[in-house]
C-alpha cells in the first residue's frame, strides 16, 4: 500500500512537470521508481532497465493530458510534430535496444552523469541563441532519432532536450514547450513496445511486469499525472517558473550524485 502510495505522489509531480516545462518527468520518475523497486528487494539485474520501462510507458499517458491543455492554447505546431516524429519512432525503438546492452549499474552511472548535465541546463536555464533557420524536413526527421534514442535510454519523455533545440531554432518558448509535449507521445510509446519486447519472460522480472514495465507503478503514476499534467499546462502559460525551475535543477543535482557517489 505504501509503495502505490508512492507511485500516485510521483504521478502528480511527474505530470505537473510534465505540463509546466514540456518534459514528460522521467528525469524524476526513473531515479525513484530505482530507489522503490531497491527497497522491494527486486535484482539489481533489472531494476534499472524496469524503471526506464516503466518510466517510458507512464510518460505515455502523462503526455497525452498535457498535450490536449497544450493544444487548446493553440500551442502545439503539430507540422513540427509530424516530421519530428517519423525520426523519434525509429531512435526510441533503437534507444530500447541500446539500454538493454548497458548492464544495470552502469546504466545508473550514465543516467547520474546526465542528470547533473540537466540540472545544469534548468539552473542556468540555458538555449542557445535562436537561429530562425534550418529547420527543414530532413533536419527535423534527424532530431528526432537523435532526440528519441537518448531519451529512451535515460526513460524520458525528451522535453530537456527537444525544447532547448526548438530554441536554438527559434520557436518561441512556449510553443517549443507544447510541441515538446506533443513530441513525448511517440517517443514514450516506441520506447516502451522496445522494453516489453526486450524484457519479455526474462527469468528476474518481478510478477505483474510486462517484460520492463512494472504494471502497479505505471497504474499509480498514470492514474495522478493524468490530472495533473492539465494543470501544469495551465500554469505554464500563467506563470513564471524560474523558481520551480531552479528547485527542480536542485533535485536533479542530488539525484545525480547519489547514482555517482
Amino acid at each position: 500500500m505504501m509503495d502505490f502510495l508512492l507511485y500516485l505522489a510521483l504521478g502528480a509531480c511527474s505530470g505537473l512537470l510534465a505540463g509546466l516545462f514540456g518534459i514528460g518527468g522521467g528525469l524524476i520518475i526513473v531515479p525513484v521508481l530505482i530507489f522503490s523497486f531497491t527497497l522491494q528487494g527486486f535484482s539489481g539485474e533489472v531494476l534499472t532497465h524496469l524503471a526506464v520501462g516503466t518510466s517510458l510507458s507512464a510518460i505515455f499517458f502523462t503526455s497525452i493530458n498535457s498535450v490536449l491543455a497544450h493544444h487548446k492554447k493553440g500551442a502545439v505546431e503539430w507540422r513540427m510534430v509530424i516530421w519530428l516524429g517519423a525520426g523519434i519512432l525509429f531512435g526510441s525503438s533503437l534507444g530500447g535496444v541500446t539500454a538493454s546492452y548497458i548492464p544495470g549499474a552502469n546504466l545508473q552511472q550514465i543516467i547520474g552523469v546526465f542528470s547533473l548535465l540537466m540540472s545544469l541546463q534548468m539552473a542556468l536555464n540555458w538555449r542557445p541563441k535562436g537561429q530562425g533557420q534550418g529547420l527543414t524536413k530532413p533536419v527535423m526527421s534527424v532530431a528526432g532519432v537523435v532526440i528519441g534514442w537518448v531519451s529512451a535510454i535515460f526513460g524520458i519523455g525528451g522535453g530537456s532536450l527537444m525544447v532547448p533545440f526548438l530554441s536554438w531554432k527559434g520557436v518561441d518558448i512556449k510553443k517549443a514547450v507544447a510541441t515538446s509535449a506533443a513530441c513525448g507521445l511517440p517517443i514514450a510509446l516506441s520506447g516502451t513496445l522496445s522494453f516489453i519486447v526486450i524484457g519479455w519472460n526474462h527469468t528476474l522480472l518481478p510478477s505483474k511486469s510486462l517484460g520492463f514495465v512494472y504494471l502497479p507503478a505505471l497504474a499509480g503514476i498514470a492514474l495522478m499525472s493524468m490530472f495533473s499534467a492539465r494543470f501544469g499546462a495551465l500554469l505554464a502559460h500563467k506563470l513564471n517558473p524560474l523558481m520551480l525551475r531552479r528547485l527542480f535543477a536542485l533535485l536533479l543535482f542530488v539525484v545525480g550524485v547519489n547514482f555517482l557517489v
